[in-house]
């Protein structure tokens, strides 16, 4: 049977369990930020074979703050009460950083969407993350 990406990084890079809820919001954040860059990235390159450029617009209109806003408006109603307070409190963290391209309130929304997807991933529900990923896009009616 296929290993999981979790057991092979544990594996080959002798790392060690760490509980998801011991993360900062804004390092589940950062986690959060990747692995839905690579859930849209290979959903949009599975779409078709196509020129990067395009793939790169594609993707970018779908992973930018207001989209990620958009979908977790959508999704609140169907989130946990553990998924809600990580939300929140990536929402709530203060960053020394904001997106160019973004209100501030998206951005604290896409922030705090980023935490959520960062803690699916580091508590390895990825059945999970995929179902809410697919349902925020089609909430949200954002189409890949």
């Amino acid at each position: 049977m296929e290993k999981s990406l979790d057991e092979l990084l544990k594996e080959n890079f002798q790392m060690k369990d760490t509980e998801a809820k011991s993360y900062s919001p804004l390092v589940l954040a950062y986690i959060g930020d990747g692995i839905y860059d690579l859930v849209i990235r290979t959903v949009v390159v599975n779409r078709g074979n196509t020129q990067a450029n395009k793939l790169h617009r594609k993707t970018s209109s779908l992973v930018k703050a207001a989209a990620q806003a958009a979908m977790v408006d959508e999704l609140l109603e169907l989130l946990t009460e553990e998924e809600k307070s990580v939300f929140k409190r990536g929402r709530n963290a203060k960053s020394a950083t904001m997106a160019k391209n973004a209100t501030m309130a998206d951005y604290r929304k896409a922030t705090g969407f980023e935490a959520l997807m960062g803690y699916l991933y580091l508590s390895n529900q990825m059945e999970r993350m995929v179902y809410l990923i697919k349902e925020g896009l089609d909430r949200a009616k954002l189409v890949l």
